[in-house]
């Protein structure tokens, strides 16, 4: 019988030290196998359907075809590139939920470089020109709460919530200025294609997943060996510690989330 100790709780959960590879890998298939039996009871409670059924549409839209395949892989990476963003600032336990903000943002300055200058440079430094615009407009779009946070202490969580109701907006109102005249359907240069990404490997969006892997390797090298990534590290476990060792917080809190926001603004 487990007996309760002066001043512990019966049950304590705490984190391992390590975990075998075996083991850890067996937690994540039980994880999986897990989220299809419960999403499998709420289709059937929900809809009626068959749950083997629906998995079967589901594989087979998305293995049916290369095409298909490929489309599901672009989809899945754009995810993962706001992931990898987004990364960085939550182990630094900075709640970034700004990120559809910086991405809009992002998206925002592409346009913008694509209607005004898509018939002034050549295609690949055109393309280059988008990827800088995008870039600095989601880290100046991630900057702003962090320099707040930094500054005066606010809140991050609904300072970084309610900046994406204003990209929002901002977006709203330029596409409406834009539409028809520059672009059709959300299409933009459909005509001339300037801006467009280049075709590999039968596929104009070969080069987002390539682009999204190779971020996700350069990611997991910064948090893990450079020391950036230890002082994340650091403050996430303690700011006090952090501040005690000799780390500039506000300093970390501003180049992370500039980071963060650059990737959102890349996606």
């Amino acid at each position: 019988r487990i007996k309760e100790r002066a001043g512990e709780p019966l049950i304590r959960i705490a984190k391992r030290d390590s975990l075998p590879l075996w083991r850890a890998w067996g937690v994540r298939l039980i994880a999986v196998l897990l989220a299809l039996l419960v999403n499998a009871a709420f289709i059937y409670s929900v809809t009626g359907l068959d749950p083997i059924a629906v998995y079967g549409v589901m594989w087979g839209g998305t293995f049916k075809s290369s095409y298909s395949f490929m489309t599901t892989l672009r989809d899945m990476v754009m995810l993962l590139c706001i992931g990898i963003a987004l990364a960085p600032a939550f182990k630094m336990k900075f709640w970034n939920i700004g990120g559809e903000g910086q991405v809009l943002i992002g998206a925002l300055a592409t346009a913008l470089v694509m209607i005004y200058a898509g018939d002034k440079l050549p295609s690949w430094l055109l393309i280059v020109a988008m990827f800088l615009a995008a870039v600095a407009a989601g880290a100046f779009w991630a900057f702003i709460p962090a320099y707040f946070k930094a500054k005066w202490n606010t809140n991050e969580t609904l300072f970084t919530l309610m900046m994406n109701y204003v990209a929002i907006n901002i977006v709203d109102c330029l596409t409406n200025i834009w539409r028809g005249a520059k672009s059709s359907m959300g299409t933009i240069n459909t005509a001339t294609q300037a801006g467009w990404f280049p075709k590999l490997f039968g596929y104009r969006f070969s080069l987002n997943i390539i682009i999204v892997f190779v971020l996700a390797i350069l990611m997991y090298m910064y948090l893990r060996y450079t020391k950036h990534g230890y002082e994340i590290s650091v403050i996430g476990e303690s700011e006090n510690t952090a501040k005690y060792v000799g780390i500039n917080v506000k300093k970390a809190i501003i180049r992370t989330m500039l980071l963060s926001g650059a990737i959102c603004g890349l996606a």
